[in-house]
C-alpha cells in the first residue's frame, strides 16, 4: 500500500531549516512518508509544494506573536518572520486535508483561526502548574472530553503527558473546541469542529508507547 505523504514543517533560525527527527520516525512507524517542508517566499510555491500532500504536521517552536496576550519573557525567543510566513503559506494551502498541530503547532492553528494565546501561561493564569520542563516541569495528566475525537483515539479518559510549552492558549478560534485539559485547567488539546484537526500542547512524538495511535489515526486520515 501507497504510505501517504505528510509534510512536516520545521525550526528556522540563522538560515538554517532544522527538524527534530522524532516527528520523522513517529509519521514513518505510523504508515506515512515524511517530506520535509521547504521555507517558501510566495503563495504560489506553496500551492505547488502542498499539491504533494495528503496531510500536515506543524511542528514544536518557539514562541508565537499572532493573537499573544502579553509580552513574551525572556527565556521564550520569538518564532523568526520567515517561518510564520512559510506555515501561513503552507497551512492556507491545506484547508481540504488533515493537519496535526504539536506544541508551537497546536497554537498556531489556534492563532490562524482568531484565537488567543497566553504569552507565559505561570506569569497570567493564577496556580498554574509549571509546563516547561526548562522551568522544572514535570509531566502531567491531560483529561479529555468524552464526546471528543482525541478519547475515541486514544481509547482513554486521561493520560499522563510530558510539557514543554510556556505559552498557552486562552480562547480557542472560530471553528475549534477544546478538548484536553491540564490539572490546572491550562488547554492541552484542540479540535476542528469538522474532525479535520487536532492539535496538542505536549509532544506526542516522544512519547511513542502511548501516543502512537494519535499518529496512525492521523496517516489514516490522510490516507483516505
Amino acid at each position: 500500500m501507497t504510505r501517504p505523504r505528510i509534510g512536516i514543517t520545521t525550526s528556522f533560525s540563522d538560515n538554517t531549516q532544522r527538524v527534530d527527527v522524532h516527528y520523522i520516525r513517529a509519521v514513518e512507524a505510523a504508515g506515512g512518508m515524511p517530506l520535509i517542508v521547504p521555507i517558501l517566499e510566495n503563495a504560489e510555491a506553496a500551492a505547488e509544494f502542498t499539491a504533494l500532500l495528503d496531510g500536515l504536521v506543524i511542528t514544536g517552536g518557539p514562541g508565537i506573536t499572532k493573537g499573544l496576550i502579553g509580552a513574551l519573557p525572556p527565556d521564550l525567543e520569538p518564532v523568526d518572520p520567515a517561518r510564520t510566513r512559510n506555515d501561513e503559506l503552507v497551512f492556507g494551502a491545506m484547508w481540504d486535508r488533515p493537519v496535526l498541530g504539536i506544541c508551537y503547532g497546536m497554537q498556531f492553528i489556534n492563532a490562524q483561526a482568531g484565537g488567543t494565546i497566553y504569552a507565559d501561561v505561570n506569569a497570567q493564569k493564577p496556580d498554574t502548574i509549571i509546563h516547561s520542563t526548562g522551568r522544572g516541569g514535570k509531566e502531567h495528566p491531560v483529561h479529555f472530553e468524552n464526546d471528543s475525537r482525541l478519547r475515541q483515539i486514544m481509547g482513554v479518559e486521561a493520560m499522563p503527558v510530558n510539557t514543554y510549552h510556556i505559552q498557552a492558549v486562552v480562547d480557542v478560534g472560530a471553528g475549534l473546541k477544546a478538548v484536553g485539559y491540564g490539572p490546572d485547567g491550562v488547554i492541552e488539546a484542540i479540535e476542528s469542529t469538522d474532525g479535520r484537526m487536532i492539535g496538542v500542547q505536549f509532544h506526542p512524538e516522544r512519547m511513542l508507547d502511548s501516543t502512537k495511535p494519535l499518529f496512525e489515526d492521523f496517516v489514516a486520515r490522510c490516507r483516505t
